[in-house]
């Protein structure tokens, strides 16, 4: 449950934060935000967390990770509060409204803390009140870059006081109800911050260390339940592409009884010297010669052969996943930071899989938003092609060398920019037959624009609507993909 207004108070009352100084500033996640101080006390932790349920501001002893991207709100924070000081931290009456006044060199700023369960927020705002931003952009309660902020906890810096409009109903409604509140009664020893911080690590609902390692477990159950069916899926065509040599015996016998086969016959029955002379009978189409219907049974031991090969690479794959997701579920349990917990669980190592349990295969490179995929081999080309790609994705590939494909991922409503163009075509001729020569032209195109090659290798593709693009390889920006790779 999120903090009552006594609550709030008490908590106020045992923080020694005047004229401490602002030294670090850290944002989890959307909704949790940390101030590392330094004043009298020595080096402490405030913690202000504004999500439904759990909206609470204290002291806590426990590391506050860093979100694994850089938030908007917490890079503005650190430009304008970085090495500022606390000159006052007050609760506006019983309305659940923290105010810090912070000044920073001539600059004065005030941080605006709601802890309002279903309307929380941290605004920072200059001394004549004009929002400078919000943790939470409100359009609706005028909570944007530039508006004046009128809400509870507002300056007016004429009067040199705190203003105080009207509440609104539900504040009012609040105050209502005010004198039954009350301060809990929380197990454990030392100050009432120490208390609330223990007793939200283990109970605080959505943020506990029970909520969090239930959501964990929950997401290995899905996960391996779709990787267990999808292995099961895999071995079944395992066993069917195993009997592959079933199929070129079939092609073997039918040229060996050629004689024996009339136009229009649907089947070839005669004695299978592959089985020690057994009765067999083989499937015939009626309408193709004896030799086209041998010839139609080696193309399909063919396939069978390759698809063999295929699928033991997914099964091996799969299977590494589920170990994988083991190894990060016994992890995850056995963190007992909730907020190191909660932004592993946000983080892309504890993602669901695909749901088909496919495993991307060949190199994945995340540059800003974008993804470029590089497939190594024909194999990978292929199975880019077949099952991982769209129709608007970008594909490149050397004009005049071998090489792999590479894929860049669209977004919708975006252009693919000129510096991922480049990127894509850095991967493309490294990795080639061009890669020595350091320069070469690619063809580029979208995949919808290819067509497969009749009676050519696995993965071999005819561009159509192609561009040109010419590549000098550039060391720098493949050392800056590397540190890309996924």
């Amino acid at each position: 449950m999120s903090l009552n207004w006594k609550e709030i108070n008490l908590v106020i009352q045992e923080l020694d934060l005047q004229g401490a100084q602002i030294q670090k500033i850290t944002q989890s996640n959307f909704h949790t935000l940390n101030l590392a101080v330094y004043g009298r006390s020595g080096a402490q932790n405030l913690l202000i967390v504004i999500r439904p349920g759990v909206c609470r501001i204290h002291l806590t002893q426990r590391t506050v990770p860093k979100s694994e991207k850089p938030l908007r709100f917490a890079e503005l924070l650190r430009s304008r509060l970085g090495n500022a000081r606390i000159e006052e931290i007050t609760q506006i009456g019983s309305d659940r409204v923290i105010r810090l006044i912070m000044r920073r060199g001539t600059e004065r700023f005030f941080l605006l803390v709601r802890l309002w369960s279903n309307a929380a927020n941290i605004l920072l705002t200059a001394e004549n009140g004009v929002i400078i931003d919000a943790m939470r952009r409100l359009p609706k309660r005028g909570e944007i870059s530039g508006e004046v902020y009128r809400g509870i906890g507002g300056w007016d810096s004429a009067a040199g006081a705190a203003s105080q409009p009207e509440a609104p109903a539900s504040s009012r409604v609040e105050k209502m109800a005010a004198p039954a509140l009350h301060i809990r009664e929380l197990p454990g020893s030392g100050s009432f911050n120490e208390r609330l911080d223990d007793w939200y690590a283990e109970h605080g609902t959505a943020l506990s260390l029970e909520a969090l390692r239930a959501e964990a477990l929950k997401n290995f159950e899905g996960s391996t339940a779709r990787l267990d069916a999808a292995l099961e899926r895999l071995k079944a065509k395992e066993k069917a592409y195993s009997e592959a040599d079933r199929l070129k015996q079939y092609g073997e016998l039918i040229l060996a009884y050629i004689s024996m086969i009339k136009p229009g016959d649907e089947w070839l029955e005669t004695a299978d010297f592959f089985t020690a002379n057994e009765t067999i009978r083989i499937k015939l189409d009626p309408a193709k010669k004896a030799q086209e219907n041998a010839a139609a049974y080696f193309d399909q031991y063919r396939k069978a052969k390759h698809g063999l090969e295929r699928v033991q690479e997914e099964i091996a794959a799969c299977i590494s996943e589920i170990d994988r997701q083991k190894s990060l579920l016994t992890a995850l349990l056995a963190e007992t930071n909730p907020l190191r917990l909660q932004k592993r669980l946000m983080s892309k190592e504890a993602r669901p899989v695909r749901r088909d349990g496919k495993i991307r295969p060949g190199l994945s490179f995340k540059r800003g938003d974008w993804l470029i995929i590089v497939g190594r081999s024909a194999a990978e080309n292929d199975e880019l092609l077949r099952r991982h790609v769209k129709g608007n994705d970008l594909w490149l590939h050397t004009r005049d060398f071998p090489g792999s494909y590479v894929f860049v991922k669209t977004r919708a409503g975006k252009t693919v920019p000129l510096n991922i163009l480049l990127d894509a075509g850095n991967l493309a001729l490294f990795y080639s037959k061009g890669r020595n020569a350091g320069k070469g032209d690619l063809f580029y195109t979208q995949v919808k624009y290819l067509r497969r090659a009749k009676n050519c290798p696995r993965g071999r593709v005819i561009p159509t609507q192609e561009k040109n693009l010419a590549i000098e390889l550039d060391e720098k920006r493949l050392r800056d993909l590397e540190g890309c790779r996924t």
